[in-house]
């Protein structure tokens, strides 16, 4: 199974300027925008932050931030308005990899192209 990785750009709407660029992995796993807690300073203050319990693929439950509101946009697609999730990661080879979630990709109008190992824009909202 291959990865797909894209360029994102994360902002604090509250304080503009105050913004990440990073490659992140797309993760359908996942449920938000997925940063790591080393990084959390780097978007100002954020407005609302709570705690919660995160069940990762490891079968290990860990504490993380939920914060925002944050503007989150990859190329090609819409600006949404979202939360962010801030884990404690560690660095593979000096680098962190952050994630983008399935509910990030659902905002954004973005899907997962199996075959093409890409992000295609969704052309309808699903309602249903």
């Amino acid at each position: 199974m291959g990865r797909i990785v894209t360029r994102v750009t994360i902002e604090n709407p509250a304080e503009p300027g105050k913004r990440i660029e990073t490659d992140a992995l797309v993760d359908t796993g996942a449920y938000i925008m997925t940063l790591p807690a080393a990084w959390r300073d780097r978007l100002g203050k954020l407005r609302n932050c709570e705690e919660v319990e995160i069940h990762l693929a490891t079968e290990q439950t860990v504490t993380g931030s939920v914060c925002g509101p944050v503007f989150v946009q990859m190329p090609g697609f819409r600006q949404i308005s979202s939360e962010v999730l801030f884990l404690e990661m560690e660095a593979a080879n000096g680098e962190y990899e952050p994630l983008i979630g399935y509910i990030t990709l659902e905002q954004s109008q973005a899907a997962v192209d199996m075959v093409g190992h890409r992000l295609t824009h969704i052309r309808h909202v699903d309602v249903k």
